[in-house]
């Protein structure tokens, strides 16, 4: 069997966590601590011009910085290597090999600038350096593109190819797939490598899948401490270091990286914390970029049921390149689900017909004025209509729906009591039977709106085209940027910080356009009732 090596990543893709600054005292040890562990390939940052150099940042603009930033270390037996994102770090900055401490550079690089990225790997060869060959969401390749790769990197003859799962969407059987096509056609000096991410808990198994091939070749595998890295993390390299150890002889000094997680990498962990999680699931079990999931959970309107069926209409290359229109474009049409609801409509309008009608949102005011309301609920007859949430001291008439994520959260309280629910037809779910209204979506929707779906503009909507001239509103507080918005703390939008003065503005604008249409009084204190 051929050699096998272990490289470590925690000081170039850990840097994704808290922006490379792990700070100067935190660099040095982690790499001492390698080092004395006996790791083969020790990756020491990012090469990268945009940046500036900082002492305490493991991301540079040129191989000069490495030496200001570890000194000329001793390296035991360790090979010391930096990384480059093609197109971000010119050969000007790249000194020869015989004047640098590195003694190779990873480059990684997406596929349709694979002939490029080659010939920046020979001119890299060229000064002296062992060159590694990245090949980002290797998924993405077909056949015959990774032979095309193949057919470059023969020509170029670098130390090393790596498979990067970006996206940590292989299993054991696509990386076998991809090995087979790499081990059958590189040159047999080539070594191949794996660099894993950790979306489907993958990494540690398919490192060792990777390491039992008894091939010839040398096989290296990637992994940093403790997991840290992009997105869910990488392979933690203690856990593979402690396979190789056990079953292929190798030597390691876990106790070494185990110091170094407990003194230097447990203080990152927190708040950025890495590993496997639901998002980078939803992400690699769609096989599409983790941006996507980001923007669909952020609207916070939706189930996770809708945001997979979403994320399944993602076709081709726009599934691994993050396209903004496309994923917009795919949540409206989904959101448009086009009814005819005039006969709801009308039925809307002779139950509320000349009643006094009350409604509720979720606002803080819902409990600091309590005593305020229920006693105008007592005081007068009225017809309650609650948005997207049960009141816990009022019992609604009506339940207005507009959100599938809040309806989600709701289901079992809607199915075990009988409530009047208004549904808008975005809305999907288990009990969807039991929804006895239901409103046509796109009618109640301002397109040109930065936020297109606002609840309660879209019921005002409805009670404006059914003829109601008046209604009152409690705990519609409007938003802040500091304060609870609600008073329950899970009903809390993530991105209400940046947007509470637009909110504010918009939904203020809307009540002005409409007020000769119709009339709305404000119970307890709102934004919205000040005066500009």
């Amino acid at each position: 069997m051929g050699k096998v090596m272990l490289l470590d990543c925690t000081l170039r893709d850990g840097g994704y966590v808290n922006d490379w600054n792990f700070g100067h005292d935190n660099l040095i040890n982690i790499y001492e601590r390698l080092v004395d562990a006996g790791i083969d390939v020790i990756e020491l940052g990012f090469l990268d011009e945009r940046r500036s150099f900082d002492i305490n940042h493991s991301i540079m603009p040129n191989t000069d910085c490495m030496e200001k930033i570890y000194g000329t270390p001793e390296r035991k037996n360790s090979m010391l290597v930096g990384m480059i994102d093609y197109g971000t770090c010119s050969l000007e900055n790249i000194r020869p090999c015989k004047e640098s401490i590195l003694d190779g550079i990873r480059v990684i690089f997406k596929k349709h600038l694979r002939k490029e990225a080659v010939d920046f790997c020979k001119e890299i060869k060229t000064l002296g350096y062992k060159v590694f060959v990245q090949l980002v969401s290797v998924t993405s390749y077909s056949d015959e593109e990774m032979r095309d790769l193949i057919r470059l990197v023969n020509i170029a003859k670098p130390f090393a190819v790596s498979m990067v799962d970006t996206y940590g969407l292989m299993h054991q059987d696509n990386l076998k797939h991809y090995f087979d096509l790499l081990n059958a056609e590189l040159l047999p000096e080539i070594t191949i490598g794996y660099h894993a991410h950790n979306n489907f808990q993958m990494g540690y198994a398919n490192c060792i899948s990777l390491l039992s091939n008894k091939i010839d070749r040398t096989l290296m595998v990637d992994g940093s401490i403790y997991g840290m890295g992009k997105s869910a993390g990488n392979t933690p390299i203690e856990l593979i270091a402690m396979y190789m150890n056990h079953s292929l002889g190798k030597h390691y000094h876990i106790s070494q990286i185990l110091e170094a997680v407990d003194v230097n990498i447990s203080q990152f962990y927190q708040p950025s914390t890495w590993g496997y999680n639901m998002f980078y699931y939803l992400a690699a079990s769609n096989d599409c970029h983790p941006n996507y999931v980001a923007y669909l959970m952020e609207k916070r309107t939706l189930s996770v049921k809708s945001i997979n069926e979403i994320l399944k209409k993602l076709e081709g290359e726009t599934k691994l390149l993050f396209d903004k229109r496309c994923i917009e474009k795919l949540y409206f049409e989904y959101q448009v689900n086009d009814i005819n609801d005039s006969s709801v409509r009308k039925q809307l309008k002779n139950e509320l017909d000349g009643k006094k009608i009350l409604i509720v949102g979720p606002g803080t005011t819902m409990q600091t004025q309590k005593d305020k309301i229920e006693k105008h609920i007592k005081d007068e007859s009225l017809t309650v209509i609650s948005i997207n949430y049960i009141p816990s001291y009022i019992e609604p008439d009506y339940i207005f729906l507009s959100n599938s994520k809040r309806y989600v959260q709701l289901a079992a309280k809607l199915h075990h009591k009988h409530y009047n629910i208004i549904a808008t037809s975005n809305v999907t779910g288990t009990y969807k039977d039991a929804f006895k209204y239901v409103l046509n979506f796109s009618t109640l929707i301002d397109e040109t709106a930065e936020i297109i779906d606002n609840s309660l503009i879209m019921l005002l909507k409805t009670l404006i085209s059914i003829d109601v001239s008046d209604v009152t509103l409690a705990g519609f507080d409007g938003y802040t940027s500091k304060s609870p918005n609600y008073f329950n703390s899970s009903m809390e939008y993530d991105f209400i910080k940046d947007k509470a003065e637009y909110l504010n503005g918009y939904t203020k604008n809307f009540l002005k356009e409409i007020s000769d249409k119709l009339t709305v009084r404000f119970l307890t204190d709102s934004v919205y009732a000040q005066e500009e």
